[in-house]
């Protein structure tokens, strides 16, 4: 009797023969290898506020480089604890070039690099003085009243409060991956953040240390992020290309900034611990949000294998905004498996190019 787990001795060494072969053909390969980096579209800088910086895409190739048939320019702000061009990956992992191809025109906040000089920066400098103040170049470049906000993790949390703020700026609002009811029982994170003593962390650290934060993230999914997926690496060895998609992905998940101290203060007490969109008293400077204010069409999107912002997570906003035209979308995938799966390069950027089309001016 063999049982279903027998192993035989030919097939373990067939299995260490491929492993062999995997890791020679991996040495060739490393040494092939270019430097990878991210960000596949050309951009140029249009407006500054000290380290944030907004950008405007450009098309990279002939169908692309046409100009934008949009009215309304589409800005889009993404969380702190990453750089932004997760939208922008690589050539075929890119919501940007969807979004150029399809006729968007299309920009980006970049939010740089905190260092000790930005300790006190807060959650109004990043929604009232730096998206305010995108948004105001934008508005004053254009000609127009308003802009589409295509808020992304974080990014879609400030959105929100700005468009709460500010209704009469913002046109049509995306939200992606968003978290709005921070309380939900299968949030992981936000489970381990509320018995967190903020203020002695701050008080002790200055700035949220970037490697601190990454640790945080990687411990939600240690079999997988630690151990599976550099097993994994040694099925691709042998493939130049996807050894690069591999890198540029590592890359960028260690390419983080540090987080400005007193506006991570803010942000895990209002928020993760508070739970403030649901609960009441989120305060920007002097200005209290309430969600029933976002009374422009919103489209929520969110990702159905999300282990950071569980659809859950998401999903509340409908209740609590006050606009008539509400639209939700949910995609199979991962929180980044929605910008860069294959999936996702085809039905998110059509998606979001549709649904704002049928609300054009």
């Amino acid at each position: 009797m063999h049982g279903p787990l027998d192993i035989s001795t030919k097939a373990m060494a067939d299995d260490a023969l491929r492993l062999q072969q995997k890791l020679a053909a991996g040495l060739q390969t490393l040494r092939e290898v270019d430097d990878v980096d991210y960000g596949a579209t050309e951009r140029e800088e249009v407006w500054r506020d000290g380290k944030t910086v907004l950008y405007r895409f450009r098309g990279g190739d002939t169908d692309e480089s046409r100009a934008p048939t949009a009215k309304v320019p589409l800005l889009i702000a993404y969380a702190l604890v990453n750089r932004p061009y997760m939208v922008d990956l690589q050539a075929d992992r890119s919501l940007v070039k969807g979004l150029l191809a399809r006729g968007e025109d299309v920009y980006i906040i970049d939010w740089g690099y905190p260092d000790r000089s930005d300790r006190f920066l807060t959650l109004e400098d990043y929604i009232e003085r730096f998206i305010g103040g995108a948004v105001d170049h934008l508005l004053g470049r254009f000609g127009i009243d308003a802009v589409n906000l295509l808020g992304i993790c974080q990014g879609g949390t400030f959105s929100l409060c700005y468009a709460a703020l500010h209704p009469d700026k913002v046109r049509n609002l995306i939200t992606m991956v968003t978290p709005v009811d921070f309380h939900t029982d299968d949030n992981m994170l936000s489970n381990w953040t509320r018995g967190i003593d903020v203020d002695l962390l701050v008080d002790t650290l200055g700035n949220v240390p970037a490697d601190l934060m990454n640790l945080c993230y990687l411990t939600l999914k240690p079999w997988r992020l630690f151990v599976q997926k550099y097993v994994g690496l040694v099925d691709i060895l042998d493939d130049r290309k996807a050894v690069e998609d591999f890198l540029r992905m590592e890359k960028w998940i260690f390419d983080s900034p540090d987080q400005a101290g007193e506006a991570f203060r803010q942000f895990i007490k209002q928020f993760y611990q508070g739970n403030g969109f649901v609960e009441g008293g989120i305060v920007i400077g002097e200005n209290e949000v309430h969600l029933g204010m976002v009374e422009m069409p919103v489209l929520n999107i969110f990702a159905e294998q999300d282990h950071l912002v569980p659809p859950s997570a998401s999903r509340p906003l409908q209740g609590l905004v006050g606009s008539d035209d509400y639209s939700e979308l949910s995609f199979r995938g991962g929180h980044i498996g929605i910008y860069v799966s294959g999936r996702a390069q085809k039905e998110v950027p059509t998606a979001i190019h549709d649904w704002l089309a049928a609300r054009a001016p």
